[in-house]
């Protein structure tokens, strides 16, 4: 990859390893933050890499297969990922604790099997969470307070209706204030365990980034351009996203028909109202980048190109054919982002229908576009923009994406 820390300043080449948090080893079912963390960061050091890219680091949800790209926040951690061999050495639980537990290495990721193992020895390091000092609790809530009170509400009511926030009784579901204070008081203790949860996973995260940066290795973050409809940031933030008056999708996101896809992609995500965005200063968009830069070095914009004009689709429409253009807000977005991240340490994924406004404002930035070697090869090979011979500068060049299979 090569990659600039600054428009104007070139890093220089650097190379790296796409791997997922879920595929690092695990005795617990899906990868976490522990031991396996710390060979993989190894193996990276030892074989001269400087770039590790994970890929969202967010809560999964079963309905939606665990994707990362659709969970339940755009801000909150997956607390599957919390090692219980740290909670040891963190003292939050005894070694004992983890004993009696058989081991699941190997073989596909089990969310439900990781849930269930680490449920119960969660509420154990929870019964301990008075040996956390006061003040680090404190500061983690504060400097988290413009998501975390209302995700850790959001899914205690979640655990407890047992339905998507737009079923959910109107009172709660339109966030009427009494109706919220009551819930507090009745899910007190589940709320009270999500953010002690919350603070577990970013702190064990803060570690491993800290083991990073020791060796040197760099972390790539991808933020994905939409969140999931059943999430906390359209239930506490309807007012930014495109739904009618009953909180339903008024038009929703994909892309149009193309070479692969004839009749496009409907990836059914409510889309954003830009004009609400800029009224508020872009302080959701804002906020969610601040946070990505708070735990990694560089973040990698999924779907950048929605960023400037995004593909809308009416959302009683089945298919994407009938969707439509529409311009975001990228000259006063991209003025925002610049002067609230000056140094700009974005990559732009640009793959698929790219058009000459989203390449001007990609250069613009000064930001590194994106490169797949699998889509080099075949007809047309002399003349492919992925070919190693026609790449340009300032672009990360992958052998493939989340989205495509491994090289071998």
């Amino acid at each position: 990859m090569t990659v600039r820390d600054n428009p104007g300043e070139a890093m220089g080449r650097s190379c790296g390893v796409l791997l997922p948090v879920t595929s690092l080893p695990s005795r617990w079912a899906v990868g976490d933050l522990g031991k396996g963390a710390g060979l993989f960061l190894d193996f990276l050091f030892s074989s001269g890499q400087g770039l590790w890219q994970v890929l969202p680091l967010s809560p999964t949800d079963p309905a939606q297969g665990h994707s990362p790209y659709s969970g339940p926040s755009a801000f909150a951690g997956n607390t599957l990922f919390i090692s219980p061999e740290l909670l040891v050495e963190e003292g939050l639980l005894h070694p004992s604790d983890l004993e009696g537990h058989q081991p699941l290495e190997g073989g596909s990721c089990d969310y439900e099997a990781a849930a269930g193992l680490k449920r119960a020895l969660f509420e154990k390091a929870f019964e301990r969470s008075d040996l956390i000092p006061g003040e680090e609790y404190r500061r983690f809530r504060g400097d988290n307070a413009f998501w975390l009170e209302d995700y850790a509400l959001f899914s205690s009511l979640k655990r407890s209706l047992g339905l998507p926030w737009y079923r959910w009784p109107a009172p709660l579901r339109d966030r009427d204030r009494g109706a919220l204070e009551e819930a507090k008081r009745n899910l007190a203790d589940e709320v009270k365990r999500e953010v002690f949860l919350q603070f577990l996973f970013f702190r064990q995260w803060e570690r491993l980034h800290g083991l990073c940066r020791e060796r040197g290795i760099r972390v790539i973050g991808d933020v994905p351009l939409y969140v999931s409809y059943d999430s906390a940031d359209l239930w506490a933030h309807r007012e930014i996203f495109d739904l009618d008056a009953s909180g339903s999708p008024s038009r929703v996101a994909g892309v149009p028909p193309d070479y692969f896809s004839a009749k496009g992609q409907r990836w059914g995500n409510p889309v954003y109202r830009w004009d609400a965005l800029e009224r508020q200063g872009f302080d959701w968009w804002l906020q969610r980048l601040r946070r990505g830069l708070a735990l990694f070095d560089l973040v990698r914009i999924d779907h950048f190109r929605g960023l400037v004009k995004f593909w809308s689709i009416p959302a009683r429409e089945d298919s994407a054919e009938k969707g439509e253009w529409v311009d975001a807000s990228p000259g006063a977005f991209f003025e925002a982002v610049r002067e609230n991240f000056p140094e700009l340490p974005f990559i732009a994924e640009d793959l698929g229908y790219i058009t000459p406004d989203v390449t001007v404002h990609i250069r613009d930035l000064g930001i590194p576009g994106t490169l797949v070697l699998q889509f080099a090869f075949g007809a047309g090979f002399d003349k492919s923009p992925y070919a190693p011979q026609n790449h340009r500068e300032n672009a990360c060049v992958f052998t493939g994406t989340h989205d495509n299979n491994t090289a071998r």
